[in-house]
């Protein structure tokens, strides 16, 4: 029952045990000018009483439009600022930077491959890496397929094991060409400005003649999982619930993964800063960094929502890649609905 109905059913109530009251009184043996006195009184008082209730029902009626009008959520929007997008097919090339295992390369060098459709026969069951993916293609109605380029290991730290940003893009233009994203990944050994304190990966592009998109991310294993590996960590601060269970059994590389996600979507969707994004161009919320911490329905902060879970081992994700690899993707922004849209 809506908070106008009960009111007004408080009214009827109010009215009809008044008018009983007063027929209860009326029937009192008691002088003749008593009695009219009486009901006068009473019928007064509740002409007063009724009064009073109606001027309450108006009242908490408007407040209620007001209150559901406060909280009516706005649609999220990202605006699109008339820029050049990266369309399909885009080479992905990549720098290891720092020690990675043969397997942690695997794990992230099949997340890239995941992200294309493929034939039948091995096409993952749904839900998908590739669906997720998919999406982009509705910020420029077109293919977002991948091809993965060249590999660089620099095992050795060539320029030391603290990076700034400038290190960044000189090491992402040792492999660029063309139409690519250019993407640098830092050990968990390996220090890079900005990170753990203000931002787990970035994307951006060179400021040479022909610009050259570029992103990067680091493995937080041992440096900060509280906030670039959640919610395969606990967080560094909010809610402190148990952390689940990474896919891939390894905390850093699968956050890692949710990190790569991240920028990816943005480097396609915003390469230059002139794509889809919402805010200042220093700080832009882009097509997953505007759904920060969601990954399944009825998602909250600290909760990352409904997702599936691995009946063997435990592990939670809500995307099917090759060779049997199971991910957790983060929601992305849907230009079509306006909304953060999850795989399960």
């Amino acid at each position: 029952m809506s908070l106008s109905t009960l009111n007004l059913a408080t009214c009827l109530h109010y009215i009809n045990t008044s008018l009983h009251t007063i027929l209860l009184k009326s029937s009192f043996t008691l002088p003749h000018h008593f009695l009219l006195i009486s009901t006068f009184t009473l019928l007064m008082a509740t002409i007063y009483n009724l009064a009073t209730l109606f001027i309450f029902f108006i009242i908490t009626s408007n407040f209620q439009k007001s209150f559901s009008a406060l909280v009516t959520q706005q649609p999220l929007i990202l605006k699109y600022h008339n820029g050049e997008l990266l369309k399909g097919p885009v080479t992905i090339n990549l720098v290891w930077y720092g020690k990675f295992t043969p397997t942690q390369r695997s794990i992230i060098v099949d997340f890239l491959q995941s992200l294309n459709t493929v034939a039948k026969k091995t096409t993952p069951p749904p839900p998908s890496v590739a669906s997720w993916w998919k999406t982009t293609e509705k910020y420029h109605n077109g293919s977002s397929a991948v091809i993965i380029g060249k590999q660089i290991l620099d095992e050795n730290y060539s320029l030391g094991k603290f990076l700034k940003n400038y290190h960044i893009q000189y090491l992402a233009a040792k492999v660029a060409n063309g139409k690519s994203i250019n993407v640098v990944l830092t050990g968990k050994e390996v220090g890079v400005d900005g990170f753990c304190r203000s931002r787990c990966g970035t994307h951006g592009s060179t400021k040479t003649k022909t610009r050259v998109a570029y992103a990067w991310v680091g493995n937080s294993e041992t440096q900060c999982p509280g906030q670039c590996a959640w919610p395969f960590h606990q967080p560094i601060y909010g809610p402190q619930g148990p952390p689940l269970v990474a896919p891939n059994a390894d905390v850093g590389v699968d956050g890692m993964v949710i990190n790569l996600a991240t920028v990816l979507a943005g480097a396609v969707t915003n390469p230059f800063n002139q794509g889809f994004f919402q805010g200042p161009v220093s700080a832009p919320l882009e097509a997953v960094s505007a759904c920060t911490g969601i990954f399944g329905s009825g998602a909250y902060p600290g909760y990352a929502g409904e997702v599936l879970v691995d009946k063997v081992t435990g592990a939670s994700y809500n995307a099917h890649g090759l060779n049997g690899r199971k991910y957790l993707v983060p929601a992305m922004w849907d230009p079509k609905t306006s909304s953060c849209s999850t795989l399960v």
